[in-house]
This record gives structure tokens, sequence and C-alpha cells, in this order.
């Protein structure tokens, strides 16, 4: 199998890890276990339901694990179509996934506070949640920006389907709005969940074009000697 192709899938697999861990970390388990405007509830729910929050904690360590190896990956994968673009990718991937691991933090905080409370547990707890949850917001900042370059490259490379180029740079520019809109206008989580629209549509395509295709033909036929002269 061609090496770009095998980097391809490994890039996919490591784009699919991060999917899995952020779906079911952020958008499933926190929340069973985060109660808005409830203090009280989140931290009995953290006491009733331990192993939850243990498995929260873990997948936003696997999500910090994924995006800093898919962000290298993708850095391999594109780094003779454009060295700067790829370079992008890696960097603000790795900076994403810094604000996450601080989230990961805060969620582990939360749980030995409420294993072995002091002063007002339920008020610090539910301060940690929100914090946690701030840092994913101001965090999408970086992820839309891990998006333009990704889609830069995929227009530059030629090696997939420009569409998917021209939806990752949309949707890259949609989640960069996403974290200002967030704050400057309190309320409009309709249109900040609408956002994220585009960016979704451009992963999946990007992960499931990774896995299934690889690189298209034009990088197949590509001999390894002349790969690095596109640098």
């Amino acid at each position: 199998m061609h090496a770009l192709v095998r980097t391809a899938r490994t890039t996919g697999l490591l784009y699919l890890g991060l999917a899995f861990a952020g779906a079911l970390g952020f958008l499933l388990i926190r929340s069973q276990l985060f109660v808005a405007n409830d203090p009280a509830a989140t931290l009995a729910n953290l006491v009733e339901h331990k192993t939850l929050a243990r498995a929260d904690v873990a997948f936003e360590l696997l999500v910090v694990l994924t995006q800093a190896l898919a962000a290298a990956w993708f850095y391999r994968l594109f780094r003779t179509a454009d060295s700067f673009a790829a370079a992008g990718i890696a960097a603000f991937g790795l900076v994403n996934a810094v604000a996450i691991l601080a989230s990961a933090a805060m969620l582990g905080t939360a749980l030995q506070v409420a294993q072995t409370p002091a002063g007002d547990a339920a008020a610090a707890v539910q301060l940690l949640y929100l914090i946690s949850a701030n840092l994913w917001g101001v965090g999408a900042l970086f992820f839309g920006l891990w998006l333009i370059p990704m889609g830069w490259c995929v227009l530059r490379s030629g090696w997939m389907p420009r569409a998917l180029g021209w939806v990752l740079i949309a949707g890259g520019v949609a989640y960069v709005l996403n974290a200002f809109v967030r704050y400057l206008v309190p309320g409009a989580d309709a249109f900040v969940d609408a956002l994220a629209l585009p960016a979704t549509v451009g992963e999946f395509w990007m992960i499931g074009y990774l896995l299934v295709r690889g690189v298209g033909g034009r990088a197949r036929e590509e001999t390894p000697a002349a790969a690095p002269a596109a640098v």
C-alpha cells in the first residue's frame, strides 16, 4: 500500500477517535452529570455516579490524546502539499488540545471536591464545570483555525474533492464566529448550534474520505522521489 494512503488512513482513525471521544464525553456523559442552575444536583450526581464522572475525565483526556496525534499526522500527511498550512493544522490543533487538557483538570478537581467536600462543595463543583464548559467554548476558536488550513491543504494538494476543502474552510470560519457569538450574543444558542453544522459536515466527510479512499488518484500516482520536491 502507498505510504501516503497509510498515513491518510491512520489520520482518519485518529480523527474518528477524536470525534468519538468528544461526542461521548462532552455531549453525552456531561449532560448526565451537570445540571445548570442547580449546584446541589450536580454535586449529588458526582457523588452517586462516580464511575460515570471518572469516565467523563477519561474521555476528555482521550480527546486531548487523539487531537494531539491527529494534529501530528495531518502535518505528516500534508507537509509536501503546503508545509506552512500543514504546520498551522498541527499548531492550532495542539492549542485546542491544551484547552481541553485544562478542562479535564477542572473535571478531575470537581470529582475530588465531590468525594472529599470542604466548604461549599456544591458551589465549587458547579464553578469547575462552568469553567470546563467555557474552556470548550473558547477552544472553539482554535478548533475553527485548525479546520481552515486543513481545507486549504485539501485544495492545494488536489488529493481530495475540492468541495471538501471549501466545506472545511467554511466550517472553520463558522467555528471561529461561534466562539465570539457565544459571548457577544447571549441566548443565541440556536444560532451558535447552526454555526457548528458546516464544520460537522466537513469533519465527517474528511474522516470518511481518509478511511475509505485515503487519498485520491493524483496522490497515488506520485512517486516517493517526487513528493519531497513539492515542499
